[in-house]
C-alpha cells in the first residue's frame, strides 16, 4: 500500500492529464484506477481540485473530517508538459 500523499499525487498528476486529453484512453483508464485507490485502500470521498500560479490544492474527506494537501504544479504538470513538447512520443491509439 501506498501512502495517501503518493496516492494523492499519482492521481492528480494523471488527472491533469486525463482533464487535458479527454480521448486519452490510458491516461482516462489510470486516472479511473488511482481514483479506486483513494477510495477502497484510503477511504478517502469528495475529491476537490483547486489551483493557483503556484500550487494544487487537493481537498478530500476521510473518516469524515474535511482536510487538504497541496502539491507544486510544477511537480504535477511534468508528465502534460512532456506530451503536449513531444506529442508524438504519447499517440493515442483507437480501441478496436
Amino acid at each position: 500500500m501506498k501512502s495517501l500523499q503518493d496516492s494523492l499525487y499519482n492521481w492528480l498528476t494523471i488527472k491533469i492529464v486525463s482533464d487535458e486529453r479527454p480521448d486519452d484512453t490510458a491516461a482516462t483508464d489510470t486516472e479511473k484506477m488511482f481514483f479506486d485507490i483513494l477510495g477502497d485502500e484510503h477511504q478517502i470521498s469528495d475529491l476537490e481540485v483547486e489551483k493557483d500560479e503556484v500550487m494544487y490544492y487537493v481537498h478530500y474527506t476521510k473518516d469524515g473530517e474535511r482536510n487538504k494537501t497541496r502539491f507544486p504544479r510544477d511537480l504535477i504538470e511534468v508528465m502534460l508538459n512532456q506530451i503536449q513538447n513531444e506529442p508524438d512520443k504519447y499517440v493515442n491509439y483507437p480501441e478496436d
